[in-house]
């Protein structure tokens, strides 16, 4: 490191996005600092699902208990008739955990709480957000930004190696760099408010006048607290009154009852739903990610784990570039996430459509299990494969014993900021040890059992196949014993041998 460098890495904004970067780069020991200008923590509910493959992640980053923990799973939805009665179904597809798919379910929990369960994580590893600091100005070059920045002491400029701008949808990064946002406004204005209220029980998500954009309201429990959250269309033009009194009105307006209170307004907010997506996600030196990069509907819940999802990837290989792998790398980044964030716009611009008829059923489409990274320049491909997952695909779990009798799973064995790679049946040999890469072994007499053959279905391997496995998840090659030369000049353009 050069002492020109305050720091490896500056990131705009202590959101979802910002603090999973920042999580992922101070467990590989990469200097950042991570900036918010609010003066202190987010307060609302906004993005509450947390899809299972965001799961998979928090599992990889060492919080996925403490957000369970600290949430819940999604009540049934209660639509109400007219006449008082109604009827129960549930918002998502009820299928069990599988071996490959150990997270099966989105999670409830209030945006607000799982910040602070990213803060407190990111502590752990030495980190802190910096509130009340500003970027206000930005300049870059061929060998890093400088960055003006205004906080509480006053101003100061930072020189970095890269910036990364995690700061909403009204990114001053992306203004900065002059990146287009197109896209458009949906025609739909919302209310969205957390509250606690008396009259309502806790086990369903109440809905009312569903297919009436005049009339819709719901009111869902908050797993983890006392909260209600309500949402509700409101008229595209004048104020909202989103007082307590205010929003009392609306609800008995809308639901015909007098005996729904609201006590008290926690936070809430009145916003036109967007679909925009930038024209492009880097600028030399700096990096869009989450919000500033595209902005959703909140139909399905795919812009906080989307968000997320960018910053995993964007991570490993801004820390792979600085200990010196080629910057290459970093040309990746949009080319494997902006296509997943179009689709995602299309995804829940289509769901919107879908819940302004009042039908929120949500199936595997929104999990983002399914998401990869098809045609990527870190993807080995070899011709002739028919079955099982392909390069660019997310690894799938699997049990596996150890040659000591205990259980491990492969998503063990896969935590952790390192590439992964797997051979099934082979000697251990076979591939030298390589700086940041963890070899396995799996079959009789190696150091792992596939006892249930659950890691050969999942990833259709038989004798002399290897699997390599990316820092983010995903497959980067599966060959066969005939493509070890391959395989080795592959590790080698990645820096690993």
């Amino acid at each position: 490191m050069t002492k020109q460098f305050k720091a490896d890495v500056l990131i705009c904004g202590a959101g979802a996005a910002g603090l999973t970067l920042a999580i992922d780069l101070a467990r590989r020991g990469i200097s950042f600092r991570l900036i918010e200008k609010s003066d202190g923590p987010f307060h609302g509910s906004r993005g509450k699902g947390i899809q299972p493959r965001t799961q998979e992640i928090f599992e990889d980053l060492g919080i996925i208990d403490r957000i369970v923990a600290a949430g819940g799973l999604y009540p049934p939805q209660r639509k109400y008739r007219d006449d008082g009665s109604f009827i129960e179904s549930e918002v998502s597809e009820q299928t069990a955990p599988t071996p490959a798919e150990p997270y099966h379910m989105a999670l409830m929990i209030p945006q607000f709480l799982t910040e602070s369960v990213m803060r407190e994580r990111l502590l752990e590893f030495g980190g802190r957000v910096e509130f009340g600091c500003e970027l206000v100005g930005l300049e870059q070059d061929q060998d890093g930004a400088t960055a003006r920045l205004s906080g509480p002491v006053g101003e100061e400029t930072v020189r970095v190696r890269y910036l990364v701008g995690a700061d909403g949808g009204r990114s001053f990064v992306r203004h900065a760099l002059d990146i287009g946002f197109q896209g458009k406004t949906l025609g739909v204005r919302a209310v969205v408010a957390d509250i606690v209220l008396t009259g309502l029980d806790r086990t369903a998500w109440h809905r009312f006048n569903d297919g009436a954009m005049d009339r819709q309201i719901a009111l869902c429990p908050l797993a983890g607290t006392e909260l209600f959250q309500l949402q509700a269309p409101v008229p595209l033009e004048g104020e909202v009154d989103l007082s307590a009194d205010g929003l009392s009105a609306m609800v008995a307006e809308r639901t015909g009852r007098n005996d729904i209170r609201i006590r008290r307004v926690h936070w809430a907010s009145a916003y036109q739903m967007n679909a925009r997506l930038a024209d492009r996600y880097r600028d030399g030196r700096a990096f869009l990610i989450g919000d500033a990069a595209h902005i959703h509907p909140p139909t399905g819940g795919q812009g906080f784990n989307t968000s997320v999802q960018d910053a995993y990837n964007l991570g490993w290989k801004l820390a792979a570039v600085i200990r010196g792998a080629s910057a290459t790398l970093l040309d990746s980044y949009e080319r494997e996430r902006r296509p997943v964030a179009a689709s995602m716009l299309g995804l829940a611009t289509v769901l919107l459509e879908a819940a302004k008829r009042g039908d929120m059923r949500r199936g595997r489409e929104v999990q983002q299990l399914d998401i990869g990274y098809p045609g990527s320049p870190l993807t080995l491909e070899i011709p002739g494969r028919l079955e099982g997952p392909r390069g660019g695909n997310r690894a799938p779990d699997a049990p596996l014993r150890g040659a000591a009798g205990q259980p491990i799973r492969l998503f063990g064995l896969l935590k952790g900021p390192h590439w992964t790679l797997l051979g099934y049946q082979v000697k251990r040999g076979a591939l030298s040890a390589c700086n940041g890469l963890h070899i396995h072994c799996i079959g009789p007499g190696a150091e792992l059992v596939d006892e249930s053959e659950h890691f050969r279905a999942a990833y259709s391997v038989s004798p002399g196949d290897w699997v390599l496995v990316r820092p983010d998840g995903y497959i980067a090659a599966l060959v066969d014993f005939r493509q070890i030369d391959r395989l080795t000049h592959f590790l080698a353009e990645q820096g690993l041998a």
